[in-house]
């Protein structure tokens, strides 16, 4: 893993592919991190260099600040900051399951980014989302409590229930990436902290509407790549292409929302093939 300081604190990130390649950014949900994309990777095309940010989001390794405000808006900019830290120009940007990167263009810091995937994630005003995303924020509310969620969800058959990860994803979490995205969650009460912080975002559904609706001014390729699921509803697919001016809907059969581990080699042809196109 290689670091890089933002505002907030200093950020991992993971690289893989062709350094020289155009950069193609692959962000992570809730209580996740770059090994969300561990059974995808292998099936990317060669010649773009991958960058895997790990934004404090529960899955993270190494705390922020103690004083770094990590609401939701907070949270935008630092993506924003991580791509302004690298330099990164001419970027691919996918999103997955955490929707605040759809906002880099409301708050005007989108212009890093030329092309767009949106695997499914919070839009509209489904912050946070559906059934698991309200267990999720209440099991959040102290660092104690979000390690005794952590400790429950290491258990494969308890982190399959619906109101865990079973709506999240139609096939288990493999046990090897649920104990990466949880080890440093376990072990440091920072960690849970950072998590704590953006669980206390308080969301206004009328200006998370008005925000994603500026995704009308994103005239760039995009590509939303969404699923049959019960957490992320598919008119929001649907209306998040309408959106985008150069927006397009493909469906990912047989998945939920984490559809890079329900159907990596699917989901990474149907990126590969948008990057070729673009």
């Amino acid at each position: 893993m290689q670091t890089v300081d933002v505002t907030a604190g200093t950020l991992e990130y993971r690289e893989e592919g062709d350094p020289a390649g155009p950069p193609v950014v692959l962000l992570h949900g809730l209580l996740m991190n770059d090994a969300q994309w561990d059974l995808a990777l292998s099936h990317l095309p060669p010649g773009f260099r991958y960058l895997l940010p790990v934004l404090p989001m529960g899955g993270h390794r190494v705390p922020m600040r103690p004083d770094a405000d990590l609401t939701l808006s907070a949270m935008v900019e630092i993506v924003a900051d991580f791509l302004d830290a690298l330099d990164l120009t001419d970027v691919a940007l996918v999103v997955t399951d955490w929707g605040g990167p759809l906002f880099l263009t409301d708050i005007g810091r989108d212009k890093r980014v030329s092309r767009l995937v949106i695997c499914p994630s919070e839009a509209f005003d489904n912050f946070p989302p559906g059934l698991p995303g309200k267990v999720a924020w209440l099991a959040s509310r102290t660092t104690g409590t979000v390690w005794l969620a952590m400790r429950q969800l290491k258990i494969g058959w308890l982190r399959r229930q619906r109101l865990m990860f079973g709506m999240m994803s139609k096939k288990p979490v493999p046990q090897e990436i649920f104990d990466k995205w949880a080890a440093a969650g376990l072990a440091d009460r920072a960690v849970r902290r950072d998590l704590v912080k953006y669980c206390r975002t308080r969301f206004d559904a009328d200006d998370l509407i008005r925000a994603t609706h500026r995704l009308t001014e994103f005239d760039r390729p995009a590509l939303v790549l969404w699923s049959d699921n019960p957490v992320m509803p598919a008119e929001h697919g649907r209306r998040l292409a309408e959106l985008l001016p150069q927006g397009r809907l493909q469906i990912i059969d047989d998945a939920y929302v984490l559809v890079m581990l329900d159907q990596p080699e699917r989901t990474a042809q149907a990126i590969g093939e948008f990057l070729a196109a673009h």
